[in-house]
């Protein structure tokens, strides 16, 4: 029987309305693009990874991290570092925000993270990861959640007795992508791991890596039992891969619909980010959106080389002037929540 990406479920009390969960991206899961996630269908959205120590040491960029907009909602936070009491600290700032999870980031294996005792390198020393998460639990009134890597090594199975540990110290799921930290990002997901680890434990697993389609969603999700699947490089400049998972509607969006959601992410970006942050933030977005035979190479690199994000909107509305009606639709629809809703905990931080 197929899944039913639609169907709700549950983490805790926190009620996702959809099995997508889109994925926590460094430098990429700004605000803008887990809003974005949530209007194609992602059920949950998580922010990219926040340092404790920079919420700690009053960071901007860290503690713009904690601005929260009530329509992205449900959100998990996710959070890194290897220090309880700093852990503990993060998770309370993270709640008070109004996040609805705090996810715990045990799987990250970039170098500047691991070489800290930070992320994927948790699960070599799975006596301090439990106690992380049974003092973020412990301190937090919201859920507690892990995001891991199968382990450090390839072939490692770390994860399946790390796992249950940490559900007994406090996590409410798991999320698995069953890549080792050696691996990056190259390969392939084993999820014949994720079926094992759903088998051992008695929370919700969401699947991670290579969800990729609808069928490839379908697939994970009928042959791991898992909870829900985690969409990433998939969803990058291409929103309507998340529509195409959660209805199976596979039509490719218009010249106009592609330029009218790029510019409404570029105003979103620098609302968040301000002017100078977000120019350079964007640019590897012109590529996702404006490829896969979208718009022609050469204009891609146009839009790269102009100096402020107003020149790329004037370009992206004369390339595909068609795009200006469905932008004002997208404007009306999202500003109304905003204008009501978008609350600022932190309003002084994320600017350019």
């Amino acid at each position: 029987m197929q899944a039913n990406l639609n169907e709700s479920w549950m983490i805790g009390p926190v009620a996702i309305p959809s099995r997508l969960v889109l994925a926590p991206m460094a430098g990429v899961s700004v605000q803008a693009f887990r809003r974005q996630g949530r209007r194609f269908g992602a059920g949950l959205v998580c922010s990219e990874m926040v340092s404790c120590a920079g919420l700690h040491h009053g960071n901007e960029r860290s503690l713009g991290y904690l601005r929260i907009a009530s329509d992205e909602r449900p959100l998990a936070v996710q959070i890194f570092g290897s220090e309880p009491a700093l852990m503990v600290e993060a998770a309370v700032m993270v709640e008070r925000a109004g996040a609805d999870i705090v996810d715990i980031n045990f799987g990250c294996p970039v170098r500047k993270v691991t070489r800290t005792g930070a992320g994927a390198t948790l699960l070599d020393d799975p006596d301090l990861a439990c106690r992380i998460v049974d003092s973020v639990a412990t301190a937090v009134g919201v859920p507690v959640t892990v995001k891991m890597r199968r382990g450090l090594q390839n072939g490692s199975r770390t994860c399946l007795e790390v796992g249950p540990r940490l559900v007994d110290a406090g996590a409410q799921s798991l999320t698995l992508h069953p890549r080792s930290a050696r691996q990056m990002y190259t390969g392939t997901a084993d999820h014949s791991l994720t079926a094992e680890l759903v088998e051992r434990v008695d929370v919700p697993v969401v699947a991670s890596g290579d969800i990729t389609s609808r069928a490839k969603a379908q697939a994970v999700l009928a042959t791991t039992g898992a909870s829900a699947v985690m969409v990433g490089r998939a969803a990058q400049g291409n929103p309507w891969a998340l529509r195409e998972m959660i209805d199976g509607d596979a039509a490719q969006p218009s010249r106009e619909e592609v330029a009218a959601e790029l510019i409404l992410f570029v105003r979103e970006a620098v609302r968040e980010l301000g002017e100078r942050r977000a120019a350079g933030f964007l640019k590897k977005f012109y590529g996702w959106y404006l490829g896969q035979g979208r718009f022609p190479k050469p204009f891609k690199q146009e839009l790269v080389q102009l100096d402020s994000t107003e020149e790329v909107v004037t370009r992206l509305l004369a390339a595909a002037p068609g795009a200006a009606e469905i932008l004002d639709r997208l404007e009306a629809e999202t500003a109304a929540g905003d204008e009501v809703t978008l609350e600022l905990p932190i309003s002084i931080y994320g600017g350019g």
